[in-house]
């Protein structure tokens, strides 16, 4: 089934938030709001700073099936924020996870960014599987640098050196 990626644009922004929003507590439970993500509320300004971008997939008829940003945390230093992949377009035979994850790793080595982060939740078992597949290993939060952009719902870290 086709799609495309391309940068976020503000058309996005209500359908994208459903969708996450609807994964985040209607899927997985975990109990944030809308209110409580400035990355939900406004990605351009939000990721675009340094080497930031926020990008989103879409199906064919313009809809959001996938988002992916990343943060600039420090100079050399990324953090992956917002992966996510609406259920029915989930999985291996779709692509969609590995090819913004794809996207995400080539803007950084183009840009200089030579470490990534991310924290996760642990109901996220399969996201942390893609994660581990994909090179990332996990690290204590002990180990996250200060100038890492913590959420209070994140159980498990994971690093990766490009």
């Amino acid at each position: 089934m086709a799609f495309d990626i391309g940068p976020y644009e503000a058309k996005d922004r209500d359908a994208l938030a459903a969708m996450i929003l609807a994964i985040q507590n209607g899927e997985f439970g975990v109990g944030v709001t809308f209110e409580g993500q400035p990355d939900l509320q406004d990605p351009a300004a939000f990721f675009r700073k340094g080497a930031g971008e926020f990008w989103v997939a879409h199906d064919p008829d313009g809809s959001p099936i996938g988002s992916i940003g990343l943060l600039e945390a420090a100079p050399g230093q990324g953090v992956i924020r917002k992966m996510f992949v609406r259920a029915d377009r989930r999985g291996r035979e779709f692509g969609i996870a590995q090819s913004l994850l794809d996207m995400l790793i080539a803007h950084t080595r183009r840009a200089g960014i030579s470490t990534l982060r991310l924290g996760t939740v642990e109901n996220l078992k399969a996201a942390r599987r893609f994660y581990e597949r994909n090179g990332f290993r996990e690290i204590a939060a002990a180990d996250l640098p200060p100038e890492f952009p913590r959420m209070t719902v994140d159980t498990h870290f994971y690093r990766i050196d490009l």
